[in-house]
């Protein structure tokens, strides 16, 4: 045995560096999440919009398909996180599923615009029927690619880089969606006077799908997958479930997630409406909502790629990722309450809130996944078994039924509230925009930080378990290099 040889290394442990992940692979895994935005984005923010304004179904209905669709799909997400835990191929177990679904989840978000001339039933069927199919590609390209974090590195500090690389990904296209799908469904839709159209819609979702589809194969080829299982762990769908309901960290994440998406969702929902009825309330004035509402959510993805950049800052500056969701959740529930005090005519007001708003809750996603990471290192160090898919499927169930919940809730209050689609609002619904833009929001962020404070991993934990782990990784030789 040579000088340098230590005992570990003559029993064969195998040694993993401080730092695995290079600056290629933290690009070429934000570019998965980009691609996932190029499509959420609009589901999100256009897509009620879309289906209310330009097709005429009614807000109610809408709602009522939005929190149904998306309750079902949700618990599809476990499902799918079972199957890549189980998947095993030479590429991976998550992977590959990268470069499978491609091709559904491209053609799938264009069939949900592609709304063909039916009778009222049949169109509802139609939406109905296209929504799912699209959330359910959505969910089995999106779950292994939220999953291929949690094995990419066994650092905890890696993965918050990660995260944090994943939203400059998520943030980048939310910009580049903002900044162009108004411009390009006007361009594109064939109308004289710049309004938009259903033909709009389609061509821009077909763009965005193909630019989806390269960047889901930049990930798929620039990742690897490093962390396994530790060696002679069954795979046992009971067992699994039944750990991760014991693992209290996850189980308060699970609320969180849904909490902290509701609230975003249903002020996201909701602005479009805000500025169209209530800022430009002028039905023959689309340059100038197109223009408005484009420079608020530009304006508004700088902010949030800023906050995403200052993640680490605000995480040190907190003490601990807990203290720093908790305090940026506060701080967002007290500014967005700052919309209701702003007059059609205080566009400099609104877009400081926005922005502000931006650059606060820029953070909070790349906290959000990487506590979910932390979740599943929590889960090995406790109870001896890790099950990445299972654990990361389970976060995004829970931003799925904040999706579902909080744009719903928007529709509901449309319709409460006596929205009518492309025409002047009364006073009565001009206030429920107000309180949808508001206080409605901050409240369900109020719930959401409560809930924070039950996460029970704190700083000291996330290194004594990192430490536990890798020591226990080497040992067996279940992480690469």
């Amino acid at each position: 045995m040579s000088s340098n040889e230590t005992a570990a290394d003559k029993a064969g442990t195998v040694h993993v560096p401080d730092k695995i992940i290079t600056m290629k692979e933290n690009f070429a895994y934000a570019a998965g999440d980009m691609a996932s935005v190029f499509y959420f984005k609009v589901f999100s923010s256009f897509l009620m919009f879309f289906y209310t304004d330009i097709i005429g179904i009614e807000a109610a209905i809408i709602g009522t398909m939005l929190w149904v669709t998306r309750v079902f799909d949700a618990f599809t997400d476990p499902m799918m996180g079972v199957i890549c835990d189980r998947t095993d191929t030479p590429e991976g177990k998550f992977r590959p599923w990268l470069r499978w679904m491609i091709l559904p989840f491209a053609v799938s978000g264009v069939l949900i615009f592609t709304v063909p001339e039916l009778d009222d039933t049949w169109t509802i069927v139609y939406v109905y029927a296209t929504y799912s199919l699209a959330m359910l590609a959505y969910t089995a390209i999106n779950i292994p690619y939220g999953a291929l974090m949690g094995v990419m590195t066994p650092h905890s500090a890696e993965r918050t880089v990660l995260s944090s690389f994943r939203f400059y990904g998520s943030f980048s296209a939310n910009l580049v969606v903002q900044a162009t799908i108004l411009y390009m469904v006007a361009g594109l839709g064939g109308a004289e006077d710049g309004s938009y159209t259903q033909q709009g819609y389609i061509l821009t979702m077909s763009i965005y799908g193909i630019c989806a589809g390269f960047l889901f194969l930049g990930t798929f080829y620039g990742t690897k997958e490093r962390v396994q299982p530790p060696k002679g762990q069954e795979m046992n769908v009971k067992k699994d479930l039944a750990q991760l309901f014991k693992n209290k960290p996850w189980v308060s994440l699970i609320f969180v997630g849904i909490g902290t998406v509701m609230w975003i969702a249903m002020r996201d929902a909701a602005q479009l409406y805000y500025f169209k009825y209530y800022v430009v309330a002028d039905m023959e004035s689309a340059a100038r909502f197109t223009k408005l509402m484009t420079w608020y959510n530009v304006l508004g993805s700088l902010g949030t790629i800023a906050g995403v950049y200052f993640t680490k800052h605000f995480t040190d500056l907190f003490r601990g990722k807990k203290n720093a969701f908790f305090s940026l959740t506060v701080l967002s529930a007290i500014l967005g309450t700052g919309f209701f005090l702003c007059g059609p005519g205080d566009i400099l007001l609104m877009f400081t809130i926005g922005i502000g708003l931006s650059i606060i809750t820029g953070p909070l996603m790349p906290l959000f996944w990487s506590m979910i990471a932390d979740t599943a290192d929590y889960s090995e160090w406790k109870f001896g078994r890790r099950f990445t898919g299972l654990t990361f499927s389970a976060g995004t169930f829970s931003m799925k039924l904040g999706w579902a919940v909080g744009p719903a809730l928007a529709a509901y209050s449309l319709s409460y509230y006596g929205y009518e689609d492309n025409v002047l609002q009364s006073a009565r619904t001009i206030e429920g925009l107000r309180l949808m833009m508001s206080f409605f929001p901050a409240a369900l962020a109020a719930i959401a930080a409560v809930v924070v404070l039950s996460y029970g991993i704190n700083r000291k934990m996330e290194v004594q378990m990192e430490e536990e782990l890798l020591a226990r990784k080497e040992a067996e030789g279940t992480v690469e290099s």
